[in-house]
């Protein structure tokens, strides 16, 4: 979900014909807004599988709670600034771009690489 969101469809919609940064920040708004939702809920069924100690690895638990800790950065730290400028663009202003869109790129980096250790690390262990 991550890839496919993050990296394809987040720079490809602004591609398509007539898509306006105003449109193109209103979706991505709604679709990164589903798409932590859905991570939220995912990092609460791994934090529970951890707590209660069925089936995450221990080589897999460190990968995943940088996972959840970036998740929490990006929610925290780098969300609300991001929702500031895109309220702002919405509303008709002409913002500068944002140092925080690269703090998020980079962050998504981070979590894709922690996900897929994790994942390796869980398969290894069947």
């Amino acid at each position: 979900m991550v890839l496919g969101i993050s990296f394809l469809e987040a720079p490809l919609k602004f591609r398509a014909p007539d898509v306006t940064l105003r449109i193109g920040l209103g979706i991505g708004r709604i679709v990164f807004r589903a798409l932590n939702w859905v991570e939220v809920a995912l990092a609460l069924v791994l934090a529970v599988a951890v707590v209660v100690g069925g089936g995450v690895p221990g080589s897999a638990v460190v990968p995943a709670g940088v996972a959840v800790g970036v998740l929490v950065v990006q929610l925290v730290g780098i969300r609300p600034v991001l929702n500031r400028r895109s309220d702002r663009v919405l509303a008709g202003e002409t913002a500068p771009r944002s140092r925080a869109h690269l703090g998020y790129v980079a962050t998504e980096v981070v979590k894709v690489v922690a996900l897929v250790v994790a994942g390796v690390a869980a398969l290894s262990a069947l």
